[in-house]
């Protein structure tokens, strides 16, 4: 059995996965997101999903996380039901998804990460802060912890989200698109903090958009359109023929010499 099927295996989910998810198909109207779509994600590892525009990477993710419905299909996060184990999960949406205008500091956001543990009503302590801003540092954004998170540049807001995920302290990592629209810096360094917390042990996937990037940064991909093209190590799942099934045709053969660029 090849990588790629591993995850249709007959059986239950594995218990083992950071993020399970067997038979996924999610609708919008009458339009098919995703179908019958299958994956079994390494712990421990950082994994990406990548895919064509309109394949299904975010809305695998939202559906996963139960924050959009799903027609079908069984998602489980490190052998449990998503409901039972968020405490153990980070989720770093789209920034253009974000309401930037929201009048808080990036301080603030960063303390939202820490309610889950200290529930809704517990007072926020000078500790408390102090962990704030020690997740701000690590992203590289200590020295704007009391800025306007609306006057902040787009990889900083980028940064700020990431730095709230780190507050939780969670065993797996969503992050959908965390690269887009940001300058190069702030690529490296949330690719830095990434990296970090799979050296920690932590699980992290990623909707990805940049294939020359995927062998470098990535131990292991999910390829999708609509539904699972291909699933494993990267030497085995993300290949060229692989991405001709997934993006076809002439997209396929330009996607291909951006790759080959990449390489050289």
């Amino acid at each position: 059995m090849t990588a790629s099927d591993q995850s249709g295996a007959e059986g239950g989910l594995d218990p083992r996965s950071p993020l399970a998810v067997r038979g996924l198909t999610v609708t919008y109207g009458e339009k098919p997101a995703l179908f019958s779509l299958d994956a079994t994600f390494p712990a421990g590892r950082m994994s990406a999903i990548v895919g064509p525009n309109g394949a299904g990477k975010s809305t695998f993710l939202k559906a996963a996380l139960d924050l959009i419905p799903r027609v079908s299909g069984e998602v489980t996060v490190f052998g449990r039901p998503v409901d039972q184990v968020r405490d153990r999960i980070a989720y770093v949406p789209q920034r253009a998804s974000v309401d930037w205008d929201f009048p808080t500091t990036a301080i603030d956001v960063v303390l939202m990460g820490l309610y889950g543990r200290l529930g809704l009503w517990r007072r926020i302590t000078g500790g408390h802060r102090d962990q704030a801003r020690a997740c701000l540092d690590r992203v590289g954004m200590a020295d704007f912890a009391d800025r306007q998170i609306g006057q902040l540049s787009g990889g900083q807001q980028q940064r700020v989200f990431l730095a709230r995920a780190l507050a939780q302290e969670a065993d797996l990592y969503l992050l959908d698109e965390p690269f887009a629209g940001v300058d190069a810096a702030t690529e490296r360094a949330i690719i830095d903090v990434l990296k970090s917390l799979k050296d920690e042990g932590r699980s992290v996937i990623a909707v990805h958009h940049d294939l020359s990037t995927v062998p470098q940064y990535f131990d292991h991909v999910l390829l999708i359109n609509l539904r699972r093209v291909a699933e494993g190590p990267i030497a085995e799942a993300f290949t060229p023929e692989t991405l001709t099934k997934a993006y076809g045709g002439r997209l396929a053969a330009t996607q291909l010499d951006r790759l080959a660029l990449s390489a050289s």
